[in-house]
């Protein structure tokens, strides 16, 4: 936010992309709730040793829309300027449910697959799909409490997912662990809880995910600080 500041004027519309929701609570305090629109994209990519990108499917989905469903003229303006890129967009009128519904996925992917410390399909063939499904229902529960229950498409597409036996997909968190990168446990993981309302025993699944990623955050601040400085 520091660094863009200096560009936002009174008619600048602010396209977060990022995952939870934590994001718009900061930009709306910062810049106003008026100048943010909700984002989300669709996307399987990574960094290789060398800091290069690499797309790891086919799939690059992008949607967006005014947070009350609008379709107002600035959201239109952005939609014809992405009708000529190469990646497929979406003007949305629901894009907070939609936002709501990536993040229940994403954080019982990141929650089963980085205690687990496998792909999906490993879960699956360890005979654990059940608790993948069950972590992903305890998210979808938080979204409801906050008035974002997923719809039944996306669930049968998540549950598939999450339980597909030999799949090699995993969540990008796994990866940053097990390179030793920062994670993002708490805006993923972490608020979801908390807005969620988590009280010892409520959510369990997702709070012992949650803790094997406070665990593995701890431990790497931990080696960091007694790594020789040069």
């Amino acid at each position: 936010m520091d660094s863009f500041a200096p560009a936002v004027g009174a008619s600048t519309a602010i396209l977060p992309l990022l995952n939870g929701m934590k994001h718009m609570d900061l930009l709306a305090a910062r810049f106003s709730a008026g100048a943010v629109l909700g984002g989300q994209c669709i996307i399987s990519a990574t960094l290789d040793d060398e800091g290069r990108i690499l797309h790891l499917n086919d799939t690059h989905f992008l949607s967006f829309g005014e947070q009350n469903g609008a379709k107002s003229p600035r959201v239109v303006a952005i939609a014809t300027a992405f009708s000529g890129a190469k990646f497929d967009s979406q003007l949305s009128t629901a894009i907070l449910h939609e936002m709501w519904e990536k993040w229940a996925f994403i954080a019982a992917a990141a929650g089963i697959c980085c205690l687990m410390r496998g792909a999906f399909g490993d879960i699956a063939a360890a005979g654990a799909s059940q608790l993948a499904s069950d972590m992903f229902g305890e998210c979808c529960a938080i979204a409801a409490k906050n008035g974002f229950n997923p719809g039944e498409t996306a669930v049968k597409r998540s549950v598939g997912m999450l339980t597909a036996a030999g799949s090699p997909i995993a969540a990008s968190m796994l990866r940053d662990i097990e390179r030793g990168a920062p994670i993002e446990a708490d805006h993923i993981v972490g608020d979801l809880l908390a807005r969620g309302g988590a009280r010892p025993g409520d959510y369990p699944l997702l709070q012992i995910a949650y803790a094997h990623l406070r665990t593995y955050e701890a431990r790497r601040q931990r080696e960091q600080a007694a790594a020789p400085k040069h």
